[in-house]
């Protein structure tokens, strides 16, 4: 499929891009300021675009999906290009990073909601899930290959040289999606009378839409309960309870994104015939209880394993996530209802906020326990409650894919 071969290399610049941006920069900060305030800062940066990311669903909605994404891509050539200038001229530091980081960050979370909402139009519903696996593939590489690749640039090269390669990326990303295909004007739906009213038509569409409803509840669920094991609390799980160094925090990173990347690939072969809405809901299941697992292991090699499995199952779970309400939405919302889905993102930092006075009042294990058997009973509530369209195997959601 033409538009797909030019997306899936333009989604992967980025992808990649994204992540070398995220040593580079976060080195960078902590090197020049010491501040570890600053650093949480510039990380806490990434997610404020999650905010807004219903809106840039409207406008993807009116002016179609491949401008826009050829559009923040080329926006984000020209900050890494100032970047690269400022690094020149011996001008970069902390205060602008975190200024160009908060621009970066009201886009960038919508870029994948683009990425998975232009799929949907692009290519054929029995080819969906396929398809999602393979553009899967270039976040969980990126998590792999993208951050050996910032910190071995940035090593070798030093800031301003590295940062040439992320404005490359970038550059050949805009390019690339140039050749992305889209809806034709025609078949765009007409707008409603103001961008206000198309938010409000979206969540009256999914507040109206029980499938919708699940799949959003799960999303955050998976953030606010299982994502800061994975993400932000490794660092703490890898000093305090492995006993271990930066090395060891890398391997423990690269095996959970090891195990998405497997997923992603399984996925991709289009031959497992999977009950989108029910896997999703036993996979949720799975990893909160590989969380609870890891919750009370204490040896480097086994957590690594249990980290493997967990992101598989976590790749498993938001794949066949993205399949359900791509699939359950109509064309004229995907924009607005994948915008929606990106508010879920604010799950992993509240869970993160929590976790900290629990750890300090019932220790590590105590808290990945308690939010561990949180989430499994919110799988559990979830099947219960919508059985009847995520869970029977005559739902619609639940159609082979």
């Amino acid at each position: 499929m033409r538009s797909f071969r030019f997306q899936w290399p333009a989604d992967l610049a980025t992808s990649w891009a994204f992540e070398m941006e995220t040593i580079l920069l976060g080195w960078f900060i902590l090197i020049e300021s010491g501040s570890v305030m600053m650093l949480v800062a510039y990380g806490s940066l990434q997610y404020v675009g999650s905010l807004v990311s219903p809106l840039f669903g409207v406008v993807c909605d009116r002016i179609g999906y491949r401008h826009m994404l050829w559009g923040t891509r080329a926006f984000y050539a020209v900050l890494a290009a100032s970047v690269m200038i400022l690094s020149l001229l011996n001008a970069l530091t902390p205060d602008k990073v975190l200024w160009i980081a908060a621009v970066c960050g009201l886009i960038r979370p919508s870029d994948q909601m683009m990425r998975n909402a232009l799929i949907a139009q692009t290519v054929p519903a029995e080819q969906l899930m396929g398809a999602l696996g393979i553009s899967r593939m270039t976040s969980d590489s990126a998590r792999i290959a993208g951050a050996l690749a910032g910190a071995g640039l940035v090593a070798s090269l030093g800031m301003t040289w590295a940062y040439a390669v992320v404005t490359c990326l970038y550059v050949i990303s805009m390019l690339l999606s140039r050749g992305v295909q889209d809806l034709s004007q025609s078949d765009i739906p007409q707008a409603l009378s103001s961008p206000l009213q198309d938010l409000k038509s979206a969540f009256i569409y999914v507040w109206q839409k029980p499938v919708l409803m699940g799949a959003m509840l799960l999303a955050f669920g998976v953030n606010l309960f299982a994502f800061p094991f994975s993400l932000g609390l490794l660092p703490y799980v890898a000093k305090n309870i492995f006993l271990t160094d930066q090395t060891g925090l890398g391997l423990l990173g690269a095996s959970f994104a090891l195990g998405g990347l497997l997923a992603s690939m399984t996925l991709s072969t289009h031959r497992l015939k999977l009950r989108a809405a029910k896997t999703m809901l036993i996979a949720a299941c799975v990893w909160f209880f590989l969380d609870l697992i890891f919750a009370w292991c204490t040896s480097l090699q086994v957590g690594m394993l249990i980290l493997v499995l967990a992101g598989f199952a976590q790749s498993l779970c938001m794949t066949l996530l993205a399949a359900v309400m791509l699939r359950e939405t109509e064309a004229a919302f995907r924009g607005r209802v994948m915008g929606m889905r990106m508010l879920a993102i604010w799950g992993l930092p509240l869970g993160l906020f929590l976790s900290g006075p629990l750890i300090q009042s019932i220790g590590y294990a105590g808290t990945a326990v308690l939010y561990s058997l949180l989430g499994l009973a919110l799988g559990v509530f979830m099947t219960l409650y919508w059985r009847r369209v995520l869970w029977d195997s005559h739902s619609p959601a639940n159609t082979f894919l």
